[in-house]
């Protein structure tokens, strides 16, 4: 049986349109074309899919759960990596979910998307210190978005772990030919959308779930923030650091996620394509959520330790804390000294590494335009160090997704510690 509907109530994690309609700065309101403030229908309809999932995979794991869990993971398994035709007498609800995904969008342009690879590639770690620093760090001052976090305890047990999942997906999706069908991206995104409709399912069903103040477990609307944060956050984050992307290539890391998102179950009215448009669906988006709680300081703190734990082959323990006064330091460059303190972290920190590499970093990113095969020659060499970075990360642990199961177990574990808590 589907999730059950929420109740049709705004989640009290929601702020109050009048306080959205803050004005817009006038430099800013030229260059978006229009206000930052969502307009009463914009915001409505955010508020609205605050209580919805995504009805395709929710359907399927209905599906799978009827057929039997196991036997029907081996057959979405098949699915992925070799298709439906792959399977005899293929069922149908598998066959009909495929078909959806196989039928490219009209709007996708791998011409674009591939614009938008090469730039990432080019960006090198300083793309990576972007997305773990300012918006997966920045990210955890948004408590409603936590919740999911914390019960699951998919990032306080074996935060290190979680990441390095993390980074496997963005590493898939930003393969050449990826996010193509039976590339890598496409395949790490459909098992996370699997996992992402288990913990939606379970997490719905549990006493300590509030739909009146969070809304739906992975709801449409925090699924499109988390998109955002790796293309808008991200494009906005490397301009600061002095890596600077062209129109096209903006337009590229846009396309990029945009297909990305919607292969992991955004709704497309939900995917934005230039910058501009994201920062407006960003804003909209944070009016829904809560001000930094307890949870912001856990997972802040948690994520802020994970250096100490990366894999080197020498100078183990000099270069952990090293990258761990770097990574602060870099959140620091950011973030406020109150929001820095809302993560647990220190406030005393400065921002020294952004602000002795930003020089440098802006004249070699610059330099290297100047040349076709210097930015070639730039975007290996900046994928080779994202690569590395990830084998850091991961070392010797198995270079995969968190599968549904074990998503499950987690969820059953926190659970049962709570209730033996009371």
């Amino acid at each position: 049986m589907s999730i059950p509907s929420a109740p049709n109530t705004v989640p009290s994690r929601v702020r109050p349109f009048a306080k959205t309609q803050r004005p817009t700065p006038l430099l800013l309101r030229m260059m978006l074309g229009r206000q930052l403030a969502p307009t009463r229908p914009e915001f409505d309809a955010a508020v609205a899919d605050l209580q919805a999932g995504d009805p395709a995979m929710d359907a399927l794991l209905d599906w799978m759960l009827s057929y039997g869990m196991g036997p029907a993971r081996k057959l979405f398994a098949q699915a992925i990596a070799k298709g439906v035709d792959s399977i005899a007498d293929c069922p149908e609800p598998l066959r009909v979910f495929f078909a959806v995904l196989e039928a490219e969008p009209e709007w996708l342009d791998w011409d674009v998307l591939n614009e938008g690879m090469g730039f990432i590639h080019g960006a090198g770690l300083t793309a990576l210190q972007v997305m773990r620093d300012l918006a997966l760090m920045g990210g955890y001052l948004l408590s409603g978005f936590n919740q999911a976090l914390v019960m699951t305890g998919a990032l306080t047990r074996g935060t290190a772990q979680r990441v390095g999942e993390t980074g496997k997906w963005w590493m898939d999706c930003t393969e050449p030919d990826g996010l193509r069908r039976f590339g890598p991206g496409f395949a790490t995104t459909l098992q996370v959308r699997m996992v992402h409709a288990v913990v939606r399912r379970q997490l719905d069903k549990r006493d300590d779930w509030d739909h009146s103040v969070w809304g739906l477990p992975l709801n449409q609307i925090d699924m499109a923030a988390t998109y955002l944060g790796f293309s808008v956050v991200m494009l906005g984050g490397l301009r600061k650091l002095g890596v600077q992307a062209t129109p096209r290539e903006s337009r590229g890391v846009m396309m990029l996620w945009s297909y990305a998102c919607w292969l992991m179950g955004v709704d497309a009215r939900w995917l934005r394509f230039n910058e501009r448009d994201g920062a407006v669906l960003l804003y909209a988006a944070l009016m829904t959520q809560s001000p930094p709680d307890w949870t912001s300081r856990e997972l802040g703190l948690a994520l802020s330790k994970e250096p100490l734990e990366r894999h080197f082959l020498t100078q183990e323990n000099l270069r952990r804390k090293v990258a761990y006064q770097i990574h602060l330091s870099i959140s620091r460059y950011f973030l406020t000294a109150e929001q820095m303190q809302q993560l647990g972290l220190p406030s005393n920190i400065k921002p020294w590494f952004p602000l002795l590499t930003l020089l440098p970093r802006t004249v070699l990113y610059t330099g290297q335009r100047l040349r076709p095969r210097w930015h070639v020659a730039q975007q290996k060499r900046g994928r080779k160090l994202q690569k590395i970075a990830m084998k850091q990360s991961l070392g010797q642990r198995p270079a995969g997704v968190v599968d549904a199961e074990l998503a499950h177990q987690r969820s059953a574990a926190k659970q049962a510690d709570m209730s033996a808590a009371k």
